[in-house]
């Protein structure tokens, strides 16, 4: 079974486990690291590598790319580090890797993220216009 490791400004990793929870179940394998406002890189780079000791075989998702979470990480990974990090981390991709697990398939996190950013009133406006054609 593969990991998950969610990192993010603030506890929007923590929430976006909790949300994913809410519509999975409980994930046990899956981890958050919060960069707090009155932590720097050291703190944070201490809560993930406390993680990370015990965890083998994982993946990171990260909240935006370019910021200071997936910088730190980024830095790592040039250093030598072996994971797989993606920016711009969303329930979608959360719930796909959930779902990869359990049928213990592999899960195209970036696809998953950009078939699931719809504006949903073209979605509506197409099938308005299609029941009028009916």
């Amino acid at each position: 079974m593969n990991n998950l490791l969610l990192v993010s400004h603030g506890n929007f990793c923590t929430e976006l486990k909790a949300s994913a929870e809410m519509i999975m179940g409980e994930q046990e394998n899956i981890y958050t690291v919060p960069l707090l406002a009155e932590e720097g890189e050291k703190e944070f780079l201490e809560k993930f590598e406390k993680i990370t000791e015990s965890v083998e075989n994982f993946i990171v998702f990260s909240d935006l790319l370019g910021g200071t979470p997936c910088n730190i990480l980024s830095k790592k990974i040039m250093n030598g580090a072996s994971f797989e990090l993606y920016a711009g981390m969303n329930l979608p991709m959360v719930i796909s890797f959930v779902n990869a697990n359990l049928l213990g398939s592999q899960s195209d996190f970036v696809a998953e993220a950009k078939e699931s950013t719809v504006k949903v009133n073209e979605l509506l406006a197409a099938d308005a216009f299609d029941d009028e054609d009916e």
